[in-house]
């Protein structure tokens, strides 16, 4: 009885934990409106800096040209004032906080159901914590830190 009701209270607790948002057609419709909107607008960005340094090397090539010495540029300048790469993201990533949270509750609920020398504790910090991991890592691809 008291391993059915472990087993009972853990499932509770994990299901509790699920608190997605389920958005309505007309949000999704407004976000992927907005992100259309957003790319669109960067590559407009993306697209009048690349004019602006084609007509810059055509001056300096025509400068060059004219005064018959060579103009070697080895600075690249960005007019849109953005960086080329994003900075590498801080903190823990979901993979590893999937890992540490399925391994705790893993080894907690194998301990409750095997209560053999800490066997069950090993075994479910293990499984738990591969478990953790995948759905991490799913979660890390999703969001663009992991490829």
């Amino acid at each position: 009885m008291k391993k059915l009701m472990s087993i009972i209270l853990i499932s509770v607790s994990l299901a509790a934990c699920n608190n997605k948002y389920k958005a309505s057609s007309d949000d999704k419709i407004d976000s992927v409106k907005i992100m259309k909107d957003s790319l669109r607008l960067d590559s407009f960005e993306r697209a009048k800096a690349d004019e602006q340094t084609a007509l810059e090397e055509q001056k300096i090539a025509a400068a060059a040209a004219a005064n018959k010495t060579s103009v070697t540029n080895n600075y690249s300048s960005n007019s849109s004032g953005t960086t080329a790469a994003p900075a590498q993201k801080k903190g823990w990533s979901s993979a590893a906080k999937g890992a540490v949270i399925g391994g705790a509750a893993g080894a907690v609920g194998g301990a409750l159901i095997d209560k053999k020398s800490g066997r069950g504790a090993v075994i479910g910090g293990v499984a738990g914590a591969g478990a953790g991991y995948i759905i991490g890592r799913s979660n890390d691809k999703k969001t663009g830190r992991a490829q």
